[in-house]
C-alpha cells in the first residue's frame, strides 16, 4: 500500500503545481485547446461537404450516364459547332444496341418565365419522355406523369419542381390548374419531389418538365429529333463502365467516326464524378489538417517553453526533493505529468469547442457534419502525445540536475 502511494505521490505533486499556476496553465491549455478544436472542425468540415456532394451526385439518377455533344478537332483547331449531332435515334440505338444500358432518353432545356395568374418565377424546362422520371429517380409527389398519348400528340401538359410549385402556387395545390410559358397555357399534372442543388450548383427544384415533342412544338424549335443531351441508366452500378464503353462505340459508328479521330460526343457517368469528387476532397482533407496540426505544433511548443520556465523558477524545490531522497525517475514523472495534464484538459476542452462548433456550422450551413468517434480519439491521443512529446525535454532537464547545484539557487 505505502509503495502503491509512494507511487501516487508524483502525480499529486504535478496537480499541486497546474493548479498553482492557474493563469499560466490557462494560456497554455488555450494553445492545445485551438489546434485540437481545429483539427476536429476541419475532420467533420471536410466529411460534411463530401457527403453532401456525394448526396447530390447519388440525385442524378440511378446508375447514370450522361452524354453531351462536343465540337470535333479538324486538323489541330476545333470546327465550329452548329447543333448538336446528338439525336432520338441515337437514344434507340443505345436502348437497342447495349446489353449494358437499360434505358436511354434524349432530352432538351431551355430558360423560361413560368407565369400563373400574378406570379411568376423563372425555371429551367426540360422536355423529354417518360423514361426521364426513371433515370433521373424523380418521384411525383403529387398528382400523376403524362401518358405516352401526350407524347404522341405534343399535348401541352407539365410536370413541376417543389420550388416552381412554391413560388407559383404557394400552398394551394397546383394539379389540374393552368400555368403559361411564352403565350401558351399548360396544365399541371403533378408536382415533383424535392431534390436540392445538383453538382453543379444549380438547383433542381427550379424545374418544368414535359414531353419532348412539346417542347419541340411550343417552346423551343430544333431540327426533327435533334436533342442537347442523352440520359442513360446503366443496369447496374457494376455495368456502369461496360455500359460506357458500349455507348462510345455504338455513337462512333452512328456518327461514321473513324478510328484515331476524336468523338463528336462526351460521356459522364456518375461513379466517375463520384471518384473526382472522392479524390478532390481527399487533398483538401491532407492539406487543411496540415493547416490545423500546424496549429497542434505551435501549441505543444507553448507546452514545452511553459514548462522550461516552470524548471527554472522550481530549480531549488527540485534540489530539496532530491536530497530529502526523490529519485531521478520521480522527477521525471512529476514533471512529465504536469505537461500530460496540460495537454489532455486542452485536448478535451478542444474536442467540446469542436463540436460545439460543429453543431452551429451543421445548421448554419445545412452540412451533415458530426463529431465521430474516430475523430474524437484522435484529438484525444494527440494532445497526450504532444504532452509527452514536448514535455519530455523539460522533464529529462529537472531530472538530471545536480541537487547541490539546486540548492545553492535562490
Amino acid at each position: 500500500m505505502n509503495a502503491f502511494l509512494r507511487s501516487l505521490a508524483p502525480v499529486w505533486i504535478a496537480l499541486r503545481a497546474v493548479l498553482r499556476n492557474k493563469l499560466r496553465a490557462s494560456l497554455t491549455i488555450l494553445s492545445i485547446t485551438i489546434g485540437i478544436a481545429a483539427v476536429v472542425l476541419m475532420s467533420a468540415l471536410v466529411g460534411g461537404a463530401s457527403a453532401k456532394i456525394q448526396g447530390q451526385i447519388s440525385s442524378i439518377g440511378n446508375n447514370a450516364l450522361i452524354v453531351f455533344p462536343q465540337s470535333a478537332r479538324a486538323s489541330g483547331a476545333r470546327t465550329a459547332q452548329t447543333g448538336s449531332k446528338l439525336s432520338e435515334l441515337d437514344c434507340l440505338a443505345l436502348e437497342r444496341e447495349s446489353t449494358s444500358i437499360r434505358i436511354a432518353v434524349p432530352f432538351l432545356r431551355s430558360s423560361v418565365q413560368a407565369v400563373y395568374e400574378g406570379r411568376n418565377t423563372k425555371a429551367e424546362v426540360i422536355g423529354s419522355r417518360l423514361g426521364y422520371l426513371d433515370v433521373g429517380a424523380w418521384k411525383v409527389v403529387r398528382g400523376e406523369p403524362w401518358t405516352t398519348t401526350s407524347e404522341s400528340v405534343s399535348e401541352k401538359v407539365v410536370l413541376i419542381g417543389a420550388n416552381t410549385a412554391k413560388e407559383l402556387f404557394g400552398s394551394s395545390d397546383p394539379v389540374g390548374r393552368l400555368i403559361r410559358i411564352g403565350k401558351y397555357p399548360y396544365r399541371v399534372l403533378g408536382v415533383l419531389g424535392e431534390k436540392g442543388p445538383s453538382p453543379f450548383g444549380q438547383s433542381q427544384d427550379d424545374l418544368v418538365l414535359m414531353p419532348i415533342s412539346t417542347m419541340r412544338s411550343h417552346v423551343r424549335a430544333t431540327r426533327p429529333n435533334e436533342t442537347d443531351a442523352i440520359m442513360m441508366s446503366a443496369t447496374s452500378s457494376e455495368t456502369t463502365d461496360r455500359a460506357k464503353k458500349q455507348a462510345e462505340a455504338i455513337l462512333r459508328q452512328r456518327h461514321n467516326i473513324s478510328e484515331g479521330s476524336e468523338d463528336d460526343f462526351l460521356i459522364r457517368s456518375q461513379a466517375e464524378l463520384q471518384k473526382i469528387q472522392g479524390a478532390v476532397f481527399g487533398v483538401l482533407e491532407v492539406l487543411l489538417l496540415g493547416v490545423a496540426g500546424v496549429s497542434l505544433v505551435v501549441g505543444g511548443i507553448g507546452v514545452m517553453n511553459i514548462m522550461l520556465v516552470s524548471v527554472t523558477e522550481r530549480t531549488r524545490e527540485i534540489g530539496i526533493r532530491m536530497a530529502i531522497g526523490a529519485r531521478e525517475a520521480d522527477i521525471l514523472v512529476q514533471f512529465l505529468v504536469e505537461s500530460l495534464v496540460l495537454a489532455t484538459l486542452g485536448g478535451a476542452v478542444g474536442a467540446l469547442s469542436g463540436y460545439g462548433m460543429i453543431v452551429g456550422l451543421s445548421i448554419r450551413f445545412d452540412l451533415p457534419m458530426t463529431l465521430s468517434a474516430n475523430a474524437l480519439a484522435i484529438a484525444l491521443g494527440t494532445s497526450t502525445l504532444i504532452g509527452l512529446i514536448f514535455g519530455f525535454f523539460p522533464a529529462r532537464r529537472a531530472a538530471r540536475m545536480d541537487p547541490v547545484q539546486a540548492l545553492a539557487r535562490e
